[in-house]
């Protein structure tokens, strides 16, 4: 096996259902997909892992198949984290410019003072996303370097989670022989993959629609404004299926994959589908008419509480190129027009963009953070040299010392 680690980047999207991986390469005017590998999640639970050992085993067969495809050795990536325990809120930071122009350490310190909120000792920053900086009351400057004034202003947007996760997202990577380049918020990977410029620009909602969490991201003038995680996903659907057609889990998620619709309006009543029954019993034939009205409930409930969030925010006026809807649980048919109902705005499905090679491999919105920790890679890879990197048992320390790495803290 050829290694090759100049102009690769690795993405690894520890999901509840699913572990994706995805290595890109650095081409001309794009990144190539060189290689794919996916296998079922054991070990996961609403995005946090409750089981290191079937978590490590998920993540080793994910990676040889995509060292297979891909012809090279893997042996650092950028993993993705959710889950409930994730945090978001936004800050405000003041200081005075030091000469008569703005500088970079100016920049660094404001953010510094942004940052200076009181954050409970379980909990550890991931991410300080800069929304705006103001100089002298002069406001809407994305970089402020070089610019006359004496007074500087950043809005930032904190994202937080529970230093516990980010340490067993990082111990299971590094039983499974990988460094951890960097650990993103999930909502934020998939924002590079499936977003265009215009969107984030002029305000968009997405998404994330995945098995065990459904996370939110608000954009607008090509910012963070927003993120949030709720705790319910692709898998209470499953669950749903399970109890109410009687039939084990493993054949529920088959039935929604293969027949699972979000409208009770787009199924006839006349349609069948064969349901396997639990001990051993023959299986059944049912109307998928039924199966509708199971699922169509939960996922108005998701979109609900989606809607709910964004109304909380007062931000929803700020959305004008509507929804992007993504991840796994994305593809069941009517999802937009369910959102359509929920969110009174327009809406669609993301699909990992911005790429080349294996575009019909990774051509699916479960694809979406993977392919989006990579484009995440390629472009703060400079800013980010260095690894997670779990020796002993001073895990805690390397984390948060790593974190504060990302932002010259």
């Amino acid at each position: 096996m050829v290694e090759r680690t100049c102009d690769i980047v690795v993405g690894l999207d520890i999901g509840t259902t699913k572990i994706c991986t995805v290595v890109g390469e650095l081409s001309e005017d794009s990144v190539e997909i060189i290689g794919v590998g996916s296998h079922p999640s054991v070990g996961l639970r609403k995005g946090v892992v409750v089981n290191i050992d079937s978590t490590v085993n998920s993540i080793r067969s994910a990676v040889e198949e995509a060292e297979l495809m891909a012809g090279c050795e893997i042996t650092s990536a950028f993993i993705g984290i959710a889950g409930s325990h994730i945090k978001g809120f936004n800050s405000h930071g003041v200081i005075a410019v030091k000469g008569e122009e703005v500088s970079e350490e100016d920049v660094e310190r404001v953010i510094d003072a942004a940052r200076a909120v009181a954050i409970p000792m379980d909990r550890e920053i991931i991410h300080i996303l800069p929304q705006e900086y103001i100089v002298d009351d002069q406001g809407g400057i994305l970089d402020p370097v070089g610019m006359m004034g004496v007074r500087l202003e950043a809005k930032v947007h904190i994202v937080t989670a529970a230093v516990t996760a980010a340490q067993n997202l990082v111990k299971c990577a590094n039983r499974a022989g990988l460094d951890v380049d960097d650990i993103v918020l999930q909502p934020l990977a998939s924002a590079h993959a499936v977003l265009t410029e215009e969107e984030k620009e002029i305000g968009v909602a997405l998404i994330d629609f995945g098995g065990g969490t459904t996370d939110l991201a608000l954009l607008s003038e090509g910012a963070i404004k927003h993120t949030a995680v709720l705790g319910l996903g692709g898998n209470n659907l499953t669950y749903d299926i399970s109890v109410g057609l009687r039939t084990p889990m493993n054949d529920a998620e088959k039935i929604k994959i293969r027949h699972g619709t979000c409208l009770v309006s787009m199924v006839q009543r006349d349609e069948m589908i064969e349901v396997p029954s639990v001990g051993g019993r023959k299986p059944r034939q049912l109307s998928r008419h039924i199966l509708a009205e199971i699922l169509e409930p939960r996922i108005e409930e998701i979109f609900s509480l989606i809607d709910q969030e964004i109304q909380r925010t007062r931000l929803k006026e700020l959305l004008a190129s509507g929804v992007v809807i993504t991840g796994g649980s994305a593809v069941l048919p009517g999802v937009c027009e369910m959102a359509d109902q929920i969110f009174q705005l327009p809406a669609r499905i993301g699909f990992p963009r911005n790429i080349s090679g294996l575009v019909d491999v990774v051509d699916n919105p479960m694809y979406s953070t993977a392919v989006g920790l990579v484009l995440h890679g390629f472009q703060d890879r400079p800013r980010n040299a260095g690894h997670f990197k779990m020796k002993g048992d001073n895990l805690l320390q390397k984390v948060t010392g790593r974190m504060k790495s990302w932002f010259g803290l």
